[in-house]
């Protein structure tokens, strides 16, 4: 008996945590709404300068048809920024974001390692990394000689920047789960039309 009370006792703490079950995706798609947007906007705002980045082999990322990649990237971006900000049409939309963050990780990501920011240590750390840390370290101790380095870093520290995976990784996660459990309870359009759908249905078979 004690063990079906601490059972039945888990049980109904469960099914009520389920009441908080849209609080997840709804912090998921706010996290990720200004994300999308931004990278988006900033591609749209510069977009021949992002058209000759997609495609030139050199410098850049060497895609076929690059304006029409640009243009699909910014699409999926700023729609999916639309898509997470309403909870609308999110489990399609978040293909094509998903897709985005796919090719940015093979093309943009995947040669730098896995460390957004570089580190000289840790399980993460590259020879690519800790060079660049320690040219870092030097480059802080040439600013604290000028008396420089306190009015430079008033708002934040230095750092290298090495772009691995790991933003882009991090990204494409959050929108696969939102995948699998769409846009959530009560904030979403999603969960209004289906709703109402559903209530039309019952009520022609009623």
């Amino acid at each position: 008996m004690p063990l079906a009370n601490f059972a039945l006792r888990l049980q109904t703490q469960l099914d009520a945590s389920r009441r908080a079950d849209w609080l997840a995706p709804l912090l998921l798609r706010v996290y990720l709404a200004p994300v999308m947007w931004m990278a988006g906007w900033n591609k749209a705002m510069s977009f021949s300068d992002t058209v000759d980045w997609f495609g030139n082999a050199e410098w850049g990322l060497g895609l076929p048809f690059p304006a029409l990649m640009a243009s699909l990237a910014i699409a999926a971006e700023l729609g999916g920024a639309l898509s997470l900000a309403l909870g609308l049409a999110l489990r399609w939309m978040a293909l094509p974001m998903m897709a985005t963050m796919l090719v940015a990780i093979a093309t943009v990501h995947w040669e730098n390692g896995w460390l957004a920011i570089s580190e000289g240590m840790g399980l993460f750390a590259t020879e690519r990394t800790m060079e660049a840390t320690a040219a870092l370290h030097r480059a802080k101790e040439l600013l604290m000689q000028s008396g420089e380095y306190e009015e430079l870093t008033r708002h934040g520290s230095l750092v290298v920047l090495n772009n691995g995976v790991e933003f882009a990784v991090t990204y494409l996660v959050m929108l696969l789960s939102l995948f699998f459990t769409g846009a959530g309870r009560w904030v979403s359009l999603d969960y209004w039309i289906r709703r109402r759908l559903d209530a039309s249905a019952a009520a022609r078979t009623a």
